[in-house]
């Protein structure tokens, strides 16, 4: 049976979404409070999301319905009016990094055919091995991590040298990252936020070669739909944080030694990624002031076309705070 595809006018709809967390989360950058930069964006985007033209579910949100009022898994968004899509939301990719004005930090969306994006369950993080189209058929998460950099660097047509290997800085990574510089490649460590990596490992002339290492789950099926989008891929294992949540997982019927590829993160064909920078990073500029307003730095993707555009956008908080519901400008509320 063929799926109602969504209309190609959400994947600009999308970008105002973003748009909009990222506007709110801009008071916020710096003032060491990523509690209140988190609600501004969650307050924003969901307003936003009811105008989008689709039908959509909360499939990647911010937790269930008891811990999270707004943006919970299995909310209906949208306005109703259009297909029905699975949405994936991350309204700070990066609370910490936004809270102490350290670059990387986005607002993401991301949508595609109802029933096609996995859902992680009680899961919250996942071993995960990311790369562009390029080495797109070399990675294998199974493999030790020197012998996936001799991979992807061989896929490249370049010496492991040339590689560069972003990963979290965690203790759990101590071994990773010992094994990758043994390997000749380079290591770029990050504090948080591997959405934007993954992304970068899939954009030419980012500098980045693969994402590697235990990080989020949910962020990595919103990862995964942008490198969908990229032609890129992503490998990953759910990573139990202990014995009773490897118990729940295997009694909900997830196979925990399953090695999740970008089909099984995101298997369907119409796929919808925006992003919107907060804080500047390597990827996109972040939220910048004006007297009258701000300006913001979005990508907006579709899997089916392949198309990737930058946007930049001027708002003149004054009108738009006539027509919504959101604070926008940068001092306190």
């Amino acid at each position: 049976m063929q799926r109602e595809r969504p209309d190609r006018n959400l994947a600009l709809e999308l970008v105002r979404v973003t748009e909009a967390a990222a506007l709110a989360a801009g008071r916020w950058v710096g003032r060491g409070d990523k509690i209140a930069a988190d609600q501004a964006a969650v307050d924003a985007m969901r307003l936003m999301l009811d105008t989008v033209a689709m039908d959509g579910v909360i499939i990647i949100g911010e937790g269930e319905k008891d811990k999270a009022p707004m943006l919970y898994n299995g909310e209906p968004v949208g306005n109703g009016s259009g297909p029905p899509v699975d949405v994936a939301v991350d309204p700070i990719d990066g609370t910490r990094l936004t809270s102490v004005g350290q670059p990387n930090a986005l607002s993401v969306v991301a949508l595609a055919e109802r029933g096609t994006m996995f859902f992680p369950g009680v899961a919250v993080y996942m071993e995960k091995v990311a790369a562009g189209p390029d080495a797109a058929s070399a990675l294998d998460i199974t493999a030790p991590p020197e012998e996936n950099v001799r991979r992807v660097a061989k896929a490249k047509g370049v010496s492991p040298e040339e590689i560069t290997v972003v990963i979290l800085d965690r203790d759990r990574h101590q071994d990773i990252i010992a094994r990758v510089r043994e390997s000749g490649a380079r290591v770029f460590l990050i504090s948080d936020g591997d959405v934007a990596p993954a992304i970068a490992a899939a954009r030419p002339g980012s500098g980045i070669d693969m994402l590697m290492g235990i990080g989020g789950t949910p962020e990595g099926v919103i990862a995964a739909s942008a490198l969908k989008c990229l032609g890129g891929e992503m490998q990953g294992r759910l990573y139990p944080r202990g014995d009773e949540e490897r118990r729940q997982l295997a009694d909900a019927g997830y196979d925990l030694e399953k090695v999740l590829t970008l089909e099984d993160l995101v298997s369907g064909q119409d796929v919808f990624f925006a992003a919107t920078g907060i804080t500047d990073g390597a990827l996109l500029r972040g939220v910048g002031y004006s007297p009258l307003g701000a300006v913001t730095s979005s990508m907006v993707m579709r899997s089916r076309s392949g198309t990737v555009r930058y946007i930049e956008a001027h708002h003149e908080f004054e009108k738009l705070e006539r027509i919504s519901q959101v604070a926008y400008r940068r001092s306190h509320p």
